[in-house]
């Protein structure tokens, strides 16, 4: 039994809002509910297609109040596909503006693009892989314009919840329900131009992107590499130490009937483990401190004087004749220096 238009667009919009709850999109869940509503959508516009839906001999007021709301299909199509995860995004980012150039031709037919709107759909089919809301490179008319759209898509929104607050007088009121509807297809067509300058970016970024390696797989050929078998794949950057005891070479260090079949060391680490099981947790000093000092001081890091002791002079020897004719003379010598430079002499500050 076929279904109708009404039918798959309905299934398709609970399956659309089912997956607007927090899940994660790399789910398998997710991601088979989402391939589920894609292809429901898919069918819809089939359908519609089939039975001419929308023709390019109409005009809006042509189109029924309860109809208006299928020209989302495209658009609501474009945001699931670019929901979707694939083994390559450049796959999957052509596919979704499709269906947004769709969307937005569609709307154009029937005169539904505001003035702002159709001078970016122009902007768009100009230079699609360079496009942006905001064309001027000024910084502050771009703010003044994001700011702008910014509004401008609030007050869509604000409006769009005032409309639905009561559901049943739209069964009585066709003007309400058409403007409802009109006013949804204007929030999605600001919604449609930004997925587009997004698309554009992230394609750009993508043309960037070094490519891909493809994953190569081995063959019996492949796998032996001068008769001998490739090792099994490891983190570690050493061989080894058996290896490296042995040249290089792997295998058992002893044969099934005990005979050595390479060389090999053997080390008293039973023993010294042993030796620490009753050993303290910390390490014990190995010599005193008088020991320290001496061993310190033998290699000259201990310095001696200074202190009480380096105040007490000698007193001079007075049988010693030379000696004090040494002092008398450097007494003399000092006084001398003392006449010839006074004190604050050599401080002139750039005087003279």
């Amino acid at each position: 039994m076929s279904r109708s238009v009404r039918t798959l667009f309905d299934s398709a919009e609970k399956l659309r809002k089912s997956l607007e709850y927090p899940l994660q999109s790399d789910s398998s869940i997710f991601q088979e509910n989402l391939k589920v509503a894609i292809n429901t959508y898919e069918e819809c516009r089939q359908l519609a297609d089939q039975i001419s839906l929308f023709s390019h001999n109409e005009s809006l007021d042509d189109i029924s109040s309860a109809d208006l709301r299928y020209l989302l299909i495209d658009y609501h199509l474009a945001q699931l596909i670019l929901k979707s995860i694939a083994s390559d995004r450049r796959d999957v980012l052509p596919r979704a503006r499709e269906q947004f150039e769709s969307f937005l031709e569609l709307l154009d037919i029937y005169g539904i693009l505001s003035k702002g709107d159709r001078k970016l759909h122009e902007q768009y089919l100009d230079a699609p892989s360079s496009f942006s809301t905001i064309s001027t490179s000024n910084a502050a008319l771009r703010r003044e314009s994001k700011i702008a759209r910014f509004t401008e898509e609030k007050d869509l929104k604000k409006k769009l919840e005032h409309l639905d607050q009561n559901p049943a007088a739209l069964q009585n009121d066709d003007a309400l329900l058409r403007e409802i509807h009109l006013t949804n297809v204007k929030l999605c067509t600001h919604l449609t131009f930004q997925s587009l300058e997004s698309i554009s970016q992230e394609i750009h970024i993508l043309a960037l992107a070094p490519p891909t390696p493809i994953a190569r797989t081995l063959g019996p050929d492949d796998r032996m590499l001068n008769g001998q078998t490739m090792k099994p794949y490891s983190n570690r950057l050493d061989n080894p130490l058996s290896q490296l005891v042995a040249g290089g070479k792997g295998g058992p260090i002893l044969s099934k009937d005990g005979k050595p079949l390479q060389p090999f060391t053997l080390l008293d680490s039973r023993q010294r483990l042993q030796q620490r099981v009753f050993k303290s947790g910390h390490n014990l000093p190995t010599m005193t401190i008088d020991e320290y000092l001496e061993e310190e001081k033998r290699r000259g890091g201990i310095i001696e004087g200074g202190g009480e002791q380096s105040e007490l002079r000698p007193e001079p020897d007075e049988d010693n004749l030379d000696k004090a004719d040494e002092e008398t003379m450097k007494a003399r010598d000092w006084d001398d220096f003392t006449e010839s430079n006074p004190k604050g002499s050599g401080n002139t500050l750039n005087r003279g």
